[in-house]
């Protein structure tokens, strides 16, 4: 029996491309094996895709003993999430933006680990359920690549100003590192510049599955059915939030709500916001962890391919284990002008703060070491690990914690009108 953890693993949708067409013999007609049922821009939505992944939600809320919609309310969700990500990965092929085998062999063994098993053990799991692990891995790529997009494009848009983070800490400084929340979410969206009667119909149907929702209707079976978030077809399921990282719409209702509570319904910009609190978690402020550490970087330009990149950093590598001065290369070499200049100096760093990659190396890296070549979507790096400290809670740290705090926060905000934005300036057409 495979670990129920594993079920985590279904949030990657696998969708696969089928063949077009098949001929028995040479003068056979073809037989017409899949169909477009959407045109995104200028790529398709193949019915194989959609068939697909209406069988993975299907197979996930059985997973998760819920009930499954009619086809006439799951199968319109499911075909407008193919769409926007249809959209998403579009956007991340015309930005460069790209997922290394590296990033992802790092990602599918996080993976694995998470649910208890080895790389070779998650491998056979999939199989065993009937799943193709080649396909499972694309589509992780494509997850990543979306959320990467998502990120790149959405941060690009927030802006955290210094007066921001000192009113934060003298209201919130207190709690920065206190109650979670875990909550889930349905949303009765808005289009841009509304009129007062799309507004009205559409606190009309909050208020009637809120109704719905008073009358015991199960939350994310209502979530999957009706919500216009990103997350619909996941429940509603927002994870563990701390209060002040919600939307500012959103953090004076959850306030109040105890375990099991579900809010009325609530305006914001994008929508109404209908709320269901399902656990709390409490914390203490803690000591952080940090790393003294520099890095080169070298990355791919117009004059110097990714492999011919990736062979300079390896020469690079020899020169610092023959002794050569990381402080000097960095300077002469880096790519990465702020801490090249300073001898490649990124001074004390904390978990989180780097690309995960890089985490992850520094992670792994013994005082005085240098690590081995790595690649990140910035380029390769080497870093060495110079020491190590437990620092106090200090006020640099809490107004970097603040403003992480802030800019997710406005991240939550700022991603359903960004996604709104894409959507509506994309051509699209159903062919159902």
């Amino acid at each position: 029996m495979i670990n129920s953890n594993l079920m985590k693993i279904r949030n990657f949708s696998l969708a696969a491309l089928g063949t077009l067409f098949l001929s028995s013999h040479l003068h056979a007609a073809p037989i017409k094996l899949d169909s477009v049922v959407a045109i995104v821009n200028d790529d398709i939505v193949l019915e194989s895709e959609f068939k697909q992944r209406i069988q993975i939600i299907r197979d996930q809320l059985t997973t998760r003993k819920q009930r499954i919609p009619p086809d006439n309310i799951l199968l319109p969700q499911v075909l407008d999430r193919l769409v926007l990500d249809n959209i998403l990965l579009q956007l991340a092929t015309r930005q460069g933006i790209r997922v290394t085998d590296r990033q992802l062999n790092d990602a599918v063994n996080n993976i694995a680990s998470r649910n208890g098993m080895t790389l070779d053990q998650f491998r056979g799991a999939l199989i065993a359920e009937g799943q193709d692990y080649t396909a499972a891995r694309e589509q992780i790529r494509r997850e990543m690549l979306i959320a990467q997009v998502q990120q790149s494009n959405v941060s690009r848009r927030i802006r955290v100003s210094d007066q921001e983070i000192k009113n934060f800490l003298k209201s919130d400084a207190a709690t920065i590192n206190q109650t979670e929340l875990l909550i889930s979410v349905i949303l009765v969206g808005i289009p841009e510049q509304a009129s007062s009667t799309q507004i009205q119909a559409a606190q009309a149907k909050a208020n009637s599955i809120h109704q719905t929702l008073m009358d015991k209707a199960d939350f994310a079976e209502t979530a999957i059915a009706t919500s216009s978030a990103p997350n619909a077809l996941n429940g509603g399921d927002l994870g563990w939030r701390k209060s002040n990282e919600l939307p500012e719409a959103l953090t004076s209702i959850v306030g109040d709500m105890q375990p099991g509570d579900i809010s009325s319904p609530m305006k914001a910009p994008t929508g109404f916001y209908i709320i269901q609190l399902r656990d709390k978690r409490g914390g203490k402020p803690q000591l952080v962890n940090q790393t003294k550490v520099r890095h080169i970087l070298l990355k791919p330009s117009e004059i110097r391919t990714p492999a011919q990149t990736k062979k300079l950093i390896e020469r690079l590598h020899k020169r610092l284990q023959q002794g050569e001065s990381f402080a000097e290369l960095a300077k002469e070499l880096s790519d990465d002008p702020a801490s090249g200049s300073e001898g490649g100096d990124l001074s004390w760093t904390s978990p989180g703060q780097m690309v995960p990659e890089f985490d992850q190396v520094v992670a792994r890296t013994s005082i005085n070491e240098i690590s081995s070549p790595f690649e990140s979507r910035f380029g390769w790096h080497i870093l060495e690990v110079q020491d190590r400290r437990t620092q106090d809670m200090g006020d640099k740290i809490l107004e970097s914690q603040a403003k992480a705090t802030i800019s997710k926060r406005k991240f939550t905000e700022e991603l359903g009108n960004w996604v709104r934005e894409i959507r509506s300036a994309a051509y699209v057409e159903i062919k159902q």
